[in-house]
């Protein structure tokens, strides 16, 4: 099974999209599953892991009618207000929706970077982990030294972190991402996506913008531990679907055929469906 990991859809009328403004015109529009199954069918994908985009309890559930109508989506990553007094209880409460996989605080737009240190989050989540929930970490290069800790304190609950967290690719400043993310890769509950960097290396992209990035959490993670990820639509500010699949092909192609099975589709399925009690075939 070839999964993709990380994509959206939104409906710019249900309004909770805030950063999504008239300034990034490749995408804002509408995005449904009748856009993205082109894409799909011409990557042989057979199924995705839906991903939120707004800060919003509403848009999970707008994302979960949405996969229950289809079967093509195998999983659905929502948000909860983590900051909520019931927060745990908010979470017991949408774990009972078992297309529901895992939960992603919107870490790059909170103000304060040291959130993720905040003890009110443990109970949380200690909840996600009972429930089966994956952590996704939407963090950048400077969160991974707060990440790690967090990683460290919760050894019972999986970790996804996304997009690589946005390594600094226009202007090859990665130094001292390499280093954290060379630290966080030595756990072993944390997984990485291979996914956004060509948006973070902007339109003009080639593949040697990506190659330092890929190798090295090919190198730090393993071929086990990588999911790969389109983040369509938001991959239209900087490339297309078909583009990015054919250069993470071609990145990945000193691999043998089992190697690049498990991150084309069998990582994801069993970190986010597996632990969900959900079928991987």
């Amino acid at each position: 099974m070839r999964i993709d990991a990380h994509h959206h859809l939104w409906t710019l009328a249900r309004g909770d999209y805030g950063w999504l403004t008239p300034a990034f015109a490749p995408i804002y529009r509408d995005f449904t599953l009748a856009d993205l199954a082109p894409h799909l069918s011409a990557g042989r994908i057979d199924g995705t892991i839906l991903v939120q985009a707004a800060p919003t309890e509403a848009e999970t559930l707008f994302m979960l009618e949405t996969a229950e109508r289809a079967d093509v989506v195998r999983g659905v990553v929502g948000w909860t207000d983590f900051d909520a007094a019931d927060g745990a209880a908010r979470i017991d409460a949408m774990a009972a929706r078992k297309l529901l996989v895992g939960l992603r605080p919107m870490v790059q737009d909170i103000p304060d970077d040291d959130w993720l240190l905040r003890p009110a989050l443990a109970p949380l989540l200690r909840a996600m982990a009972g429930h089966g929930l994956v952590f996704d970490a939407l963090a950048l290069p400077r969160h991974l030294s707060r990440l790690l800790r967090v990683v460290d304190r919760h050894g019972e609950l999986q970790f996804v972190l996304d997009h690589c967290a946005k390594p600094h690719l226009k202007t090859g400043d990665i130094a001292d991402w390499r280093r954290d993310i060379a630290e966080v890769a030595a756990r072993d509950n944390i997984v990485c996506k291979l996914s956004g960097l060509v948006t973070e290396a902007g339109p003009d992209w080639q593949l040697a913008h990506l190659r330092p990035a890929v190798d090295h959490v090919l190198e730090c993670f393993g071929p086990q531990r990588l999911l790969w990820g389109s983040d369509w639509p938001v991959l239209n500010l900087a490339g297309d679907y078909e583009r990015w699949l054919e250069a993470s092909e071609t990145l990945l192609a000193d691999l043998s055929p089992d190697d690049k099975a498990a991150i084309f589709g069998g990582n994801a399925a069993r970190i986010y469906l597996a632990k969900r009690g959900r079928s991987v075939s």
